[in-house]
């Protein structure tokens, strides 16, 4: 199906989805008010799943900025989605994440062609037509470069950039929807920040340099592998790297045992934690689409259009509230989240319920000095307590915001967890934090080699 291009289908495709939800939502409230509870919470659960599979419908065909702030809605927590329907809700939406509609090769060749000046021939010896990987922005079709090195080479969608405008400017259509089913979220700090994150994402040649980047930075790890850029076969809508064998993050979830599951988690842990700490950058995508696992048991990181460079100081200040929750100081763990922009009245909030809130939400990693396996039930149950409006802390997160510079780094907390949970991990992930918080010395065989590594650099702090 082709992508609806103009602004007047696109703004009545996302205006339509938009109202007709809010009206359905409407209609089950007002419906539930004459049920008994039991039969109100079928109708609710119904209703939720049946919102998300045309929502995943929808936007997955409209790709471009409107499946990407799908894919965001399916790692939020939504208030009037009853919670034992909340983990299929959340499958549902996460299908924006994980699938996507293929669009045909032939409608992207001309496209490649212009960008390489009608001398596609010259570059690539030649392109598979099957597409390996397909997204929001483009898709991914394994090639062949005329000097024989095979290569992925992720191709936009024809007029996506375009597309992407239109629904940026649209974004604020979803406004009432998002706060009529999270009513405790800063709509409007978190649809700023997509809409500069996701302008950013369209443009290939600005990911080509940042995928540069991370890529020098794990250049030599012997235990992380980013592929390689070809800056001469890259433009402003292709993308071409190093093209990497490698097991489907499914692939190891389904057939490893515990022990090979347990070190690719530590992996993603140390990779995405390593390079906020050392790169002062928080990646926006750690999902199971872009975590690979090569034969020579490295975990191999794609996809760097999604991401935060944050400040020094900032980072600091986050360390600083994590060694507070850790050391159970409320005192501080109040100050820091104030000075950080959580508690828009600070005198409002108690220190002590907000401590509770803040270990309840990181206890997967700030918890006990023990062994702990992630699993998909603990990742449902913190959810749970941090999101229900059944919990002791839901009227006071009513009242907290997110900073907007924040918003990536606490995306990039919640899907590694959610990750690592789907894995079944196990780790004595507190050991492991306080390495990055406390600067304790690596507590594992892979900590080591991880530290070596960063510590080698020439640009390693010292």
């Amino acid at each position: 199906m082709p992508i609806p291009k103009s602004r007047f289908s696109r703004t009545a495709k996302f205006g339509g989805m938009v109202a007709g939800q809010s009206a359905k939502w409407a209609g089950t409230k007002v419906a539930n008010q004459f049920r008994g509870d039991e039969k109100a919470d079928a109708k609710s659960q119904a209703r939720a799943l049946s919102a998300a599979e045309q929502i995943v419908e929808q936007l997955g065909q409209m790709k471009g900025a409107a499946m990407k702030i799908g894919q965001v809605l399916s790692t939020v927590d939504f208030d009037l989605v009853p919670e034992e329907a909340r983990p299929e809700f959340k499958e549902k939406l996460a299908a924006l994440r994980d699938q996507s509609e293929r669009v045909p090769f032939k409608d992207l060749k001309k496209m490649i062609d212009e960008d390489f000046d009608g001398r596609t021939d010259e570059y690539f010896e030649s392109i598979e037509p099957e597409a390996i990987a397909a997204a929001s922005i483009g898709q991914v079709h394994r090639g062949v470069t005329t000097d024989g090195k095979v290569v992925a080479i992720k191709i936009q969608y024809p007029g996506i950039a375009e597309a992407v405008s239109t629904d940026l400017r649209n974004a604020s259509l979803l406004t009432p929807l998002i706060r009529s089913m999270a009513p405790g979220l800063d709509v409007k700090a978190l649809l700023g920040e997509l809409t500069e994150r996701i302008e950013e994402e369209v443009d290939y040649e600005l990911e080509a340099q940042r995928h540069r980047q991370i890529e020098r930075a794990l250049r030599g790890h012997p235990l992380i592998k980013v592929p390689s850029v070809d800056t001469r076969r890259s433009t402003r809508r292709v993308l071409t790297t190093e093209f990497v064998e490698a097991r489907t993050f499914d692939d190891v979830r389904r057939t490893g045992d515990l022990e090979e599951r347990s070190r690719f988690g530590e992996l993603i842990f140390r990779f995405f934690y390593g390079v906020l700490m050392h790169e002062h950058v928080a990646l926006g995508d750690p999902h199971p689409g872009n975590l690979l696992y090569d034969a020579d048991d490295r975990l191999v990181a794609l996809d760097f259009g999604l991401l935060r460079h944050m400040s020094p100081s900032y980072l600091e200040a986050e360390r600083q509230l994590g060694v507070a929750i850790r050391a159970q100081d409320a005192d501080r763990v109040h100050q820091m989240m104030a000075e950080l922009g959580y508690l828009p009245k600070p005198d409002e909030f108690d220190p002590v319920l907000l401590l509770k809130q803040m270990t309840a939400a990181t206890e997967w990693y700030m918890g006990p000095d023990e062994e702990t396996t992630i699993d998909a039930e603990m990742v449902r149950k913190t959810l749970e307590q941090n999101g229900s409006p059944r919990s002791e802390f839901f009227s006071m997160m009513r009242r907290e915001t997110i900073p907007p510079e924040a918003l990536l780094l606490r995306r990039m907390e919640g899907l590694v967890f959610s990750v690592l949970g789907e894995l079944g991990a196990r780790a004595n992930w507190g050991r492991i934090a306080a390495e990055y918080l406390e600067g304790e010395p690596p507590s594992t065989p892979l900590g080591e080699i991880d530290f070596a590594h960063w510590e080698s650099r020439p640009t390693a702090k010292r």
